[in-house]
């Protein structure tokens, strides 16, 4: 983060800015600029597309009526695959009873051991069976990258139409954005060596998606 704050400020100051961050005077021209110009049309969607791209990505999703229910939900996901049934959480799930479910999550940053990884989703994308993750300590980018089983948990309120949209909702609640934001559309994957997909390339190769709502 201060290598890139120190590369930001240099480029400010070569535009004859200052160093420091954005003004509120910037902020508010750059607000204008994007209202000055609306978007086009875009396609109308729903949560079922959303479990349709989720599908189409090599994803599975399910649905809960709570939060409360999720642990068990895991719990069936993970025995049904004969997974194991220990790992990590992002500790902001930390509070979920996963004991009572029969699960050894505990709540921090991925391990290279780990091989299943539990994490929440800032929001999801319906149209593209996407998922926002951002960084942060209660949300450690390793959870759903490392393990080669990632499960996110997301509320239904939080899946958007659109890309734009959750742009929008990011902006909206974060006036800073955070070290990383990541896109998960289904697991890693690669058709680099003769054309041929291969999942898992990068990254996990199962992905769960457990809509709360």
């Amino acid at each position: 983060m201060a290598a890139r704050g120190r590369i930001l400020e240099r480029i400010r100051r070569l535009q004859g800015r200052g160093g420091g961050a954005p003004s509120a005077a910037e902020r508010l021209d750059m607000e204008s600029y994007l209202r000055a110009h609306p978007r086009g049309p875009l396609p109308a969607v729903s949560l079922a597309q959303f479990e349709e791209r989720v599908k189409a990505n090599a994803g599975i999703s399910e649905r809960v009526a709570s939060l409360v229910e999720v642990p068990g939900a895991l719990a069936r996901y993970l025995r049904s695959l004969d997974l194991p049934l220990s790992g990590c959480c992002s500790p902001e799930l930390a509070t979920l009873d996963w004991r009572g479910a029969g699960l050894a999550l505990e709540a921090r940053a991925a391990r290279d051991a780990d091989r299943v990884g539990v994490s929440g989703a800032f929001c999801a994308v319906a149209e593209t069976g996407t998922l926002m993750l951002v960084s942060g300590a209660a949300t450690p980018a390793s959870v759903s990258l490392v393990p080669e089983t990632h499960v996110a948990v997301v509320p239904a309120r939080r899946i958007v139409a659109h890309m734009e949209d959750a742009w929008d909702l990011l902006r909206a609640e974060r006036r800073e954005l955070p070290r990383a934001v990541n896109f998960v559309s289904g697991p890693s994957r690669t058709a680099d060596i003769e054309q041929t997909l291969i999942l898992g390339a990068h990254g996990p190769y199962r992905v769960h998606v457990i809509i709360v709502g």
